[in-house]
């Protein structure tokens, strides 16, 4: 190739070159500038100051009640024999060493052997003598107890009291007490409201000084225990686990406004429903623990039971307020301060009586001696007597059940079968010195079935008329005759209550 081609070539390249170039920088000029990143805003500290409060105020109770709070340990040994190593072939089978012990071939007695069973909860110190609070089902058959505190410290621990009614303990440091041993302070659970704040201190699964918080979510639950125990719980959504029970529940001052005890859950575990003892229930009972002393509690003398719309109408009630007296105990309080069967108790020691359980627990927290105003509804008028409280006995034993005999009685519309109530019966059932008549079936499905009515029972009034015997129980019903339903007072192991039965 000569030198003009070469040239040639070498400016038309150059002229290609120079065009590119300047269209690239033409497109460079024509594009926008890229758009800048945003630049983040940092959270207004107006508006996280309640917040931030709120937040220093969960870290300043937290740090306030931990010292108080121990966790519990408690171990339980159970003992049992080892099982026999002998041969089922017999002693001079060649098989029989496969059966024998290999520790003691030449000894096949069973021998004992021990199982120890650990457990943890929580409780809160009291007192600077080492006094702690606990739930009574946290130390309740245990062969030894020990407790740390916060600060790592472990000491061996005894019962001093237990009440089981109300599911409460007090324990307490066997060792020295250390002269620097925090103790809590316990404030009102009777001022709380629904939507307080409140924390959950204990040990849940093991994990020792954990913090929780939520509201109060409801007060006065009852029927959470067994049916027996005084309950009057304060409900709340702050995480409660296993491991908690005992531990305290506090308000934002830092002070124990209940002892954390139960759960409602279908997992064994927390759900967003706990329970915990309310602090003032347990201040009446706390003195007598600490002194290992006996829990006494009053006794009014009445089977009560709560008003609905049906008993409100029977009774010719204005409303549903206050309990219905359904008996009154011989020789009791009720009976010498003049209450009968039918009445209704509005006030007791000039609280409102809202309740079965409450008003039980209103009775059983008075001292026995101590006199009371009570309020009743008596033929739609009020009216005030003064009782003089009795104290709680021993719970008697359930009544046997069995066959009975004599002339029965069927009520068809009912679904009821009813006979004279006999010696023998009287006896079987613990219906001694009562009179009624006793039910023998009931039909299921039936009137009487929904009612709640069930073999054993024993009718003593039909229609606010006394029932004796078949005859009575006859024309008290035939006076009723017309109306769509009937009131009867059952005795049932001892107790009465009111029951309607609804004709078909």
């Amino acid at each position: 190739m000569n030198a003009k081609k070469l040239q040639a070539i070498g400016i038309v390249l150059g002229v290609a070159l120079f065009v590119a170039t300047g269209l690239l920088i033409l497109t460079g000029t024509d594009r926008p500038p890229p758009a800048s990143a945003p630049s983040l805003r940092s959270v207004s500290t107006a508006s996280t100051a309640s917040l931030r409060q709120l937040s220093d105020t969960f870290a300043e109770v937290a740090e306030h009640i931990k010292p108080c709070v121990v966790s519990v340990h408690s171990e339980k040994v159970t003992k049992f024999r080892q099982p026999d190593w002998s041969s089922p072939f017999g002693d001079d089978s060649p098989f029989r060493w496969f059966f024998q012990d290999p520790r003691n071939p030449r000894s096949p007695q069973p021998r004992e052997r021990q199982f120890r069973q650990q457990g943890l909860g929580s409780g809160i110190v009291i007192d600077r003598d080492g006094d702690i609070l606990t739930n009574y089902h946290v130390v309740k058959d245990v062969d030894e107890i020990s407790v740390t505190l916060a600060d790592k410290r472990t000491f061996k621990a005894e019962i001093v009291g237990t009440d089981p009614k109300t599911d409460l303990a007090v324990i307490k440091i066997k060792d020295k007490v250390a002269r620097d041993l925090p103790a809590a302070e316990l404030g009102d659970s009777d001022s709380l409201r629904v939507g307080d704040w409140v924390l959950a201190v204990g040990a849940p699964f093991g994990y020792e000084q954990t913090v929780t918080a939520g509201i109060v979510s409801a007060k006065g639950r009852t029927n959470v225990l067994e049916p027996e125990m005084y309950q009057d719980f304060i409900q709340t959504d702050a995480a409660i686990n296993p491991g908690n029970s005992g531990g305290p529940l506090v308000d934002l001052h830092g002070k124990v406004i209940g002892i954390n005890t139960a759960i409602a859950t279908s997992v064994g575990q927390y759900a967003g429903v706990g329970f915990a003892i309310p602090i003032n229930m347990v201040r009446d009972i706390m003195p007598t623990l600490i002194k290992g002393g006996k829990i006494s509690r009053g006794m009014l003398g009445v089977i009560i039971q709560d008003i609905d719309d049906d008993l409100a109408k029977q009774f010719n009630l204005p409303n549903s307020q206050g309990v219905l007296v359904a008996q009154v105990n011989k020789d009791s309080a009720a009976e010498k301060a003049g209450l009968k069967v039918g009445e209704v108790i509005l006030r007791y020691n000039g609280k409102k009586a809202e309740g079965v359980r409450q008003l039980r627990n209103m009775v059983a927290a008075t001292a026995p001696g101590a006199k009371v105003e009570i309020v009743l509804l008596r033929n739609g008028k009020e009216r005030t007597v003064t009782a003089q409280i009795g104290e709680l006995a021993t719970e008697k034993g359930e009544a046997g059940t069995g066959e009975e005999g004599g002339e029965n009685e069927t009520t068809s519309d009912f679904g009821l079968t009813v006979a004279p109530l006999t010696p023998d019966s009287a006896k079987q059932y613990g219906y001694e010195k009562e009179e009624g008549v006793l039910v023998t079936a009931v039909e299921q499905g039936s009137p009487a079935a929904d009612a709640g009515l069930q073999v054993g029972d024993l009718i003593t009034e039909v229609a606010r008329q006394k029932v004796a015997g078949v005859d009575e129980y006859r024309d008290a019903l035939a006076k009723a005759k017309g109306k769509d339903s009937v009131l009867m007072l059952i005795k049932h192991e001892g107790t009465s209550r009111f029951v309607i039965v609804k004709l078909k």
